[in-house]
């Protein structure tokens, strides 16, 4: 193979999993009508057509889904392979890219990230700061962050956050009119705040339980927000109760501005984990973001 061939695949599988020219231009650093003509050379190499184009996105004919089958497992090797070279040298080097939502990007990544990045300055970070779940192994990212309860079975995953736990709050003067609810069921007789979800674009039903016992429950209210702050806002403004992580209102509880209600019936479950295939353990920089990463505080407890 001639040293431009490999180039040339490596453009098309770009192209593939970006389904634009216009993003693969972006992520491999050239010119729309340069990355053009390399799919153009490579299609007349072959003598097939592997993307269809139109104007509004790009598709892979059969003999396209075929080659990136084909080329995705290969470049994965060549690149673990070449990730594990690194460890001969005397510094870690590389490029990790990670995928997290805003909150867990800001309170616990990015603090850490830039530690090493100060400490390694061979190393560089990507945070791509998403809601949605991400297929990682699809968008190429080297790792991501979940919940450890909603973390793929078959990825390694490291937790690097305490427990968490969801509280449900109103503020005193909402309290003061419609009074405490002590159980669950009480709640079908007071203003809730729902929460769209941002990744499947449901409403959050409250996950409530004692022991095992566990109950999700469906509330209504007035207003309906898919973002935290502003759910924040709607319940120290009195719209009704809502259901938010104890990291959010903890420091509004303890200023009285809000009152936890039922909270023998928040129970902890499993925080923040990194997720990563296992293709990733050899490389030196990334086994360097893990322990950096990697939480060692006491289960249970909740972050301030």
């Amino acid at each position: 193979m001639k040293r431009d061939e490999l180039g040339d695949l490596v453009a098309f599988l770009t192209v593939y999993e970006e389904r634009s020219f216009t993003r693969a231009a972006a992520r491999l650093g050239t010119s729309q009508s340069a990355l053009s003509h390399i799919i153009k050379r490579l299609e007349t190499r072959l003598a097939l057509r592997l993307l269809t184009r139109t104007t509004r996105n790009v598709a892979p004919t059969e003999a396209g889904e075929k080659l990136a089958e084909t080329l995705r497992p290969a470049l994965d090797d060549i690149e673990a392979r070449l990730g594990s070279l690194n460890a001969m040298r005397e510094r870690p080097a590389g490029n990790i890219r990670i995928t997290a939502s805003r909150d867990v990007a800001q309170e616990i990544l990015f603090p850490k990230a830039r530690d090493l990045m100060r400490e390694y300055p061979d190393i560089s970070i990507e945070i791509a700061v998403e809601q949605k779940f991400t297929d990682i192994v699809a968008e190429r990212f080297d790792a991501g962050v979940r919940l450890g309860e909603s973390v793929e079975k078959d990825m390694i995953a490291v937790q690097i956050g305490p427990d968490l736990r969801m509280l449900v709050v109103g503020s005193p003067e909402y309290l003061a009119a419609h009074g405490r609810p002590e159980t669950p069921a009480d709640l079908t007789h007071h203003k809730c705040i729902n929460l769209r979800l941002p990744t499947l674009g449901g409403l959050y039903a409250w996950e409530l339980g004692q022991g095992d016992r566990a109950i999700n429950v469906r509330v209504e209210g007035q207003f309906i927000c898919n973002d935290g702050d502003l759910i924040t806002e709607a319940a120290l403004a009195g719209l009704g109760l809502c259901c938010l992580p104890d990291r959010r209102v903890a420091p509004l509880i303890a200023r009285g501005q809000l009152v936890a209600v039922l909270e023998d019936w928040c129970p902890s479950f499993p925080g923040y984990h990194l997720y990563y295939p296992s293709r990733l353990q050899g490389s030196p920089a990334f086994s360097l973001l893990v322990a950096k990463l990697r939480w060692r505080g006491e289960r249970g407890t909740s972050a301030p």
